[in-house]
């Protein structure tokens, strides 16, 4: 009893004003991931009522997230090789596309991409011309498709990151020993991709695992649903809670599993800079360039092409008229994304200064935060807080409120990882400076936090109103009728295949959620100059 006393003085009795606010942010998070953990609990009436259908759902659910890690990975070590290996005209613009898929809206997306592959699709039209079969779009092809698009460019930012840790002596000694490509590859390019294919695959297998919207318009049919699309059918069309509840507890748990693995092995940040190109690299060949060219240029075509053809798409459909109800949607969209921004910065500040001061355990408690989150996907925590709320309100009525927290706890993973790097730094160059100028509270945090900070909270601001805005998942779970976003808007339109608005709706909400994160990280640019 009195060592657990004095542990509780150690960490509470000197603890500043953060350290609550953070002890606070951190037991709302757990809070609410018990809440919806132990709603599923109480509600689960045995794994064992399981149909036949939904072990078809688990294992379809894991060969597309096997899938998608597996190709994402594999075309990202050609791609970030030439990156780095290649200096080019536009490199920057290349550079910044590979962010793009970050904040670009899923169903944005998907339209693009059926623009390009769908069954009159501008790649299929050119592949029928040629008396070659036309690509499938929907289905297991066009799911796995859809992830390597947005999850490509992630990889390959992983993969950047980890060659921007090699020694550049090593490069130069390579160099002197005239290394040829198998040389090259066996001592400067191996070493790099143990390190981080293993981690890089294992966070794409847990998104693809996690996603929904893909899977919900380009899925197909029974014999391509997953376990968040099951949960979706039990809740809204079948109402069978239990059933829900059971599935949603198997998809926790293989999350759950796949975060235990990346803690064990580690994985780089997601967000961050890339390195610049190398001016010679060892073992280049005339053939090698002409491959990174190759590569460069499918890659900038697979990733570019449908953003222009949404943009152009988009255009013709607004010019034919706006849809109704296109401006209520947009509006709700914005007070989500707006509120989620504000949740994110104010928890994700809380929580970082904390952490901080945790000491040299900081960057793990992050990373354990973020996959903590990343596992229990904000899907399967909504069907949980949905089960939770059930019993003592109409979570319908709470529709609004409940997206903008789902959202605001997707986005404190890469809140954190933005933020907490950048704080430790300025606390240990500044931190003495300032307690022995007795500096706390607004007046710290205006004079010394906020200058180093601003610029990065600004951006996980913009990154979590853009994601809000183009989220489809929680709000497909809690809409009652009448009330519409954005996507959910979109994805009604073109369940009534009403293509052309549908088109001209994606090209605004593309504006709004790349407009949310050019005002909030101009705004942190600017606060960062002053």
């Amino acid at each position: 009893m009195a060592r657990g006393a004095l542990a509780i003085s150690a960490v509470f009795g000197a603890a500043k004003p953060a350290t609550f606010v953070g002890v606070a942010v951190l037991s709302v998070v757990l809070g609410l991931l018990t809440t919806a953990l132990l709603a599923l609990l109480i509600r689960a009436p045995g794994l064992s009522a399981l149909t036949p259908g939904d072990w078809a759902a688990v294992r379809f659910t894991l060969l597309q997230a096997t899938l998608s890690a597996f190709f994402s990975v594999a075309l990202a070590v050609p791609l970030a090789r030439a990156l780095v290996r290649r200096r080019f005209p536009g490199r920057g613009l290349a550079l910044t596309l590979l962010g793009a898929p970050f904040l670009l809206p899923v169903l944005v997306a998907v339209l693009g991409l059926l623009a390009v592959w769908g069954r009159a699709g501008l790649a299929n039209n050119g592949l029928a011309a040629r008396g070659l079969p036309r690509v499938e779009p929907y289905g297991l092809g066009g799911i796995v498709m859809a992830h390597v698009f947005f999850n490509l460019p992630l990889a390959t930012r992983l993969l950047l990151q980890g060659w921007a840790r090699v020694p550049a002596a090593h490069l130069r000694l390579a160099l002197q020993l005239d290394f040829g490509p198998a040389a090259t590859f066996r001592w400067i390019e191996r070493p790099v991709l143990a390190a981080v294919l293993p981690g890089a695959f294992l966070l794409v297998f847990l998104l693809a695992m996690s996603s929904f919207a893909v899977v919900l318009t380009l899925g197909g049919g029974p014999s391509a649903t997953t376990i968040e699309l099951a949960i979706y059918e039990a809740l809204r069309f079948d109402f069978d809670l239990g059933r829900a509840v059971q599935l949603a507890l198997l998809q926790i748990g293989l999350g759950l599993g796949i975060a235990l693995l990346l803690l064990s092995g580690g994985v780089a940040q997601p967000v961050g800079g890339v390195p610049a190109a190398v001016s010679q690299w060892p073992g280049d060949r005339a053939g090698l360039r002409l491959l990174d060219g190759a590569v460069l240029t499918v890659a900038a075509l697979f990733l570019a092409a449908p953003l222009v053809l949404v943009v152009q798409r988009g255009v013709a459909g607004l010019a034919a008229g706006l849809p109704p109800g296109l401006w209520s949607a947009l509006f709700t969209s914005l007070w989500i994304a707006l509120a989620a921004a504000a949740l994110t910065a104010l928890g994700g500040l809380g929580l970082a200064q904390w952490i901080v001061r945790l000491g040299p355990r900081a960057a793990r408690m992050a990373e354990s935060v973020g996959l903590l989150l990343l596992a229990a996907s904000p899907f399967v925590l909504g069907t949980g807080l949905f089960v939770a709320l059930s019993r003592v309100a109409d979570p319908f009525a709470l529709a609004l409120p409940l997206t903008a927290v789902l959202n605001a706890l997707l986005a404190l993973p890469f809140t954190l990882r933005l933020l907490v790097p950048p704080l430790d730094e300025v606390e240990r160059r500044f931190g003495p400076l300032a307690d022995s100028l007795s500096m706390r509270g607004v007046d710290r945090f205006r004079r010394v936090t906020l200058p180093v900070l601003a610029r990065p909270l600004g951006f996980a601001m913009g990154l979590t109103a853009a994601l809000s805005a183009g989220d489809l998942g929680s709000i497909a779970l809690f809409a009652p009728p009448g009330v519409e976003t954005l996507p959910l808007y979109m994805y009604r339109l073109m369940g009534a295949y009403r293509l052309d608005a549908a088109e001209g709706a994606a090209l605004v909400l593309l504006c709004l959620a790349l407009a949310l994160f050019a005002v909030f990280d101009r705004v942190g640019s600017r606060v960062s100059r002053a």
